[in-house]
């Protein structure tokens, strides 16, 4: 028995290193699946009370859902909401910080907010008037506060004549109908998301990452299937038919900003409990990196009227250009912005005749200010003069 066992030791040591090696995580065809501790502490999470259309008979005796209801139920409001300066807004679940830089990395992420009236955000904002930019670092959940607080930087920023503006966000999620009212208001005002290195924007943020103008990622982007924390449902059934009312609204959300309706059902075959994490093939294939497909058809009719046809060819050779040469594994963002920066440059940009409209051009000075656009209390009319181009 004893010389058995000495034989056969190495035989028994390699099962056990195999066993280990096979509880380590692995990727299943590129996928790359997380384990999260509490989904309710991000995720992506509807609250909101759905109603499920009423099933209708087919001429067989079956049973179908009446769709109409679901599509007209998602599709947002014309109308815009004004804001309520009135009401206090507290960020409860998050963080922020308004920079006039967009180097971070050297000069990091400017002074934390900690006024949101309408005077206090006026006071952040007044110092990135001469540099036509500013960058909202926002570090937490999505919710109906984190909103607000994007609809009252951008009306402020509006008023100062601040059109160039970057979102830079790091969050694990929130609530999913938060971030899809707060998505369609980014949407509609024009700004550029960042999810740098070491920031995530899991579940619910990728609602967010959608909505913007441009993304620039070197952080992480992960999705999971939502969470319902409001259903009345009994039964496996009654909840699907809630969860496919989410859904719908979902895919309709993500189409009209530009984004592939197949994330929705990527993150209905993820368990809540795990994430996965989307490739940088997958954010390009379905429309979360690079330039918003939505706002780039936009932009094309705009600018070919505005700046030429010869304009937007090499705006489009750039955009082939950067996502080639620039998106390497493991790039940060401080480096991915300056290889855009010195590759514009070989397809003449900024352009002189269209300067705000070039690529990039928020890393340019006073590029972005607006003709006509008020000026604060204490800001030179020269400080404020717009350069040739802008619109």
């Amino acid at each position: 028995m004893r010389q058995i066992l000495t034989h056969s030791w190495p035989l028994l040591l390699c099962l056990a290193l195999a066993a280990c090696q096979r509880a380590e995580p692995a990727t299943h065809s590129g996928m790359v699946i997380e384990e999260v501790n509490s989904p309710q502490e991000g995720g992506a999470i509807s609250t909101a009370p759905v109603k499920v259309p009423p099933a209708q008979a087919e001429p067989n005796g079956s049973q179908r859902k009446a769709k109409t209801s679901v599509r007209e139920a998602a599709k947002p409001k014309s109308e815009e909401a004004s804001i309520d300066w009135k009401t206090p807004l507290e960020l409860t679940s998050g963080e922020a910080s308004i920079s006039c830089e967009l180097d971070y990395a050297s000069l990091g992420d400017g002074n934390v907010l900690a006024k949101f009236d309408q005077d206090g955000l006026r006071d952040a904002l007044k110092p990135c008037v001469e540099r036509g930019v500013a960058r909202l670092r926002y570090k937490g959940k999505i919710t109906a506060e984190f909103g607000s607080l994007v609809e009252r930087v951008t009306y402020v920023a509006n008023e100062l004549g601040i059109h160039k503006r970057v979102l830079d966000v790091d969050s694990a999620g929130g609530q999913v109908e938060d971030a899809i009212k707060a998505g369609d208001f980014i949407a509609e005002s024009r700004w550029t998301i960042w999810v740098r290195e070491g920031a995530i924007c899991h579940s619910a943020c990728v609602f967010i990452l959608s909505a913007g103008d441009t993304r620039m990622i070197a952080g992480q982007v992960g999705i999971h299937r939502i969470i319902r924390m409001s259903s009345t449902a009994t039964t496996r059934a009654q909840l699907n038919a809630e969860l496919r009312v989410v859904y719908e609204r979902v895919r309709d959300y993500l189409e009209r900003n530009g984004a592939a309706t197949a994330v929705a059902d990527l993150m209905m075959a993820v368990p809540n409990r795990g994430l996965r994490l989307l490739t940088t093939e997958e954010l390009e294939l379905y429309g979360l990196d690079g330039v918003n497909p939505a706002q780039d058809d936009l932009d094309r009719l705009r600018l070919m009227r505005k700046c030429g046809e010869d304009f937007v060819s090499r705006r489009d050779s750039f955009v082939r250009a950067f996502d080639k040469r620039c998106k390497t594994p493991n790039t940060d963002l401080d480096a991915l912005n300056t290889c855009g920066l010195d590759l514009r440059k070989d397809f003449g940009f900024p352009d002189q005749a269209c300067p705000a409209e070039s690529p990039l051009s928020e890393f340019d000075p006073g590029t972005a200010l607006v003709p006509g656009a008020s000026k604060p209390d204490g800001v030179s009319q020269q400080s404020a003069k717009p350069q040739a181009g802008d619109s």
